[in-house]
């Protein structure tokens, strides 16, 4: 079987007439632009309670611990339905005892949605704001932790799409463990992508999604978590359907099944991108895919005039975003710019930053260098019609 990052251009499929398709690559920090065998996966249709179909679901399972460079005796990974923010609000809402305290890193919209989720479900917490382009700061964390004693739980971001930034994951995790705090990442849209050692980093909770940098498609999140954790959280869930505990231990307990209907084709979809994922090289390998996507993009758009956001240094290789850039005699209008790329072949994302006029561009899914040659092509194009 060719392996799928040696082609020159995967994207260009064809119909059965042999004629080219034409759709949109999705530069997005996901969904994002998925094979077409993940997408020919959806075909078919599953049976809940069926023991192949539970049987792929423990294979997603034990596959995602491994990824997470965890031994399976002592983390474990659960499936949760909905988008990746079910999953996150599935953690919160029921790691956290209802004396528990939370404190939350926020530099971005995804760790203040931390924050509105523990205030609709009535937590306890207290939010260290950074600016959406400062990485959260360690030093500020430890203040944080020695001011507020009662704090039992820490939870942030890792790679925030923000504006596309890396928080310093090994060192926040080292502060909240020397206070002893369970740890709670949101590596929505790094896991899978960046190669994390969750058992080395002492993780709690990891989150991500389906529809993320295993390049599978949207329909549920999944939860590395920390057995001894697991174990201790039975009845604390402030919600029925969100309850993470019992969804665990009902996948433990009856081979894969999930407790309420499942999405069982995205289910399937994702055992699919997990095996490209291992022909692809596995993290590493799609780590580096990534980057190199990345620095086509930068490089390229530099020199037509747009100017990222953030020093390298901070910048991960998921979404990148870009200022207006400056065009003589005329003003640049994001919403025009937008459609131009996609009559191109291109969908990219608005900016989400408060402080300045910009737009965000991804480079993750199954999006490979010279489709980000051919976007650079695209903007030249677009930028001077």
């Amino acid at each position: 079987m060719m392996n799928i990052a040696d082609t020159a251009n995967p994207n260009q499929e064809f119909d059965l007439n042999g004629n080219k398709e034409s759709h949109y690559l999705l530069l997005t920090p996901g969904p994002l632009t998925t094979s077409k065998p993940v997408r020919e996966a959806m075909m078919l249709d599953w049976c809940t309670w069926d023991e192949e179909y539970k049987s792929i679901t423990e294979a997603i399972r034990d596959q995602i611990v491994q990824l997470a460079q965890a031994r399976p005796e002592t983390y474990t990974a659960v499936l949760m339905q909905g988008s990746g923010t079910f999953a996150v609000e599935s953690v919160i809402g029921s790691a956290i005892p209802q004396n528990g305290k939370l404190l939350i890193g926020a530099n971005g919209a995804y760790g203040d949605r931390m924050a509105q989720i523990a205030s609709t479900l009535g937590i306890e917490h207290v939010v260290m704001t950074e600016s959406h382009v400062d990485p959260l700061s360690p030093a500020k964390l430890k203040r944080c932790l020695e001011e507020h004693e009662e704090i039992t739980h820490v939870a942030f971001v890792h790679g925030e799409t923000t504006s596309g930034m890396l928080n310093p994951l090994k060192e926040l995790c080292e502060v909240a463990k020397l206070h002893d705090c369970t740890l709670i990442v949101d590596a929505m849209s790094t896991f899978g992508g960046i190669p994390i050692e969750v058992e080395a980093l002492d993780i709690d909770y990891i989150v991500s999604s389906s529809n993320k940098c295993l390049q599978g498609v949207p329909g549920f999140g999944y939860v590395v978590a920390k057995r001894s954790s697991m174990e201790r959280i039975a009845g604390y869930a402030r919600s029925l359907s969100l309850d993470l505990y019992d969804q665990w231990h009902t996948m433990e307990t009856s081979g894969g099944k999930w407790r309420y209907t499942s999405p069982t084709h995205t289910v399937h979809a994702l055992s699919v991108a997990l095996k490209e994922l291992q022909q692809e090289g596995g993290i590493e390998a799609r780590y580096e895919r990534y980057t190199s996507n990345h620095q086509v993009l930068v490089e390229g758009m530099k020199e037509l005039g747009f100017m990222p956001v953030l020093p390298p240094e901070q910048q991960g290789p998921i979404i990148t975003s870009f200022h207006y850039p400056k065009v003589e005699g005329r003003e640049f209008v994001f919403s025009t710019f937008y459609e131009g790329m996609k009559k191109e072949g291109f969908v990219i994302y608005p900016g989400k930053l408060t402080e300045a006029d910009t737009f965000r561009v991804g480079t993750i899914g199954h999006v490979f260098p010279e489709d980000m040659k051919r976007f650079i092509q695209a903007v030249s194009r677009v930028m001077e019609s």
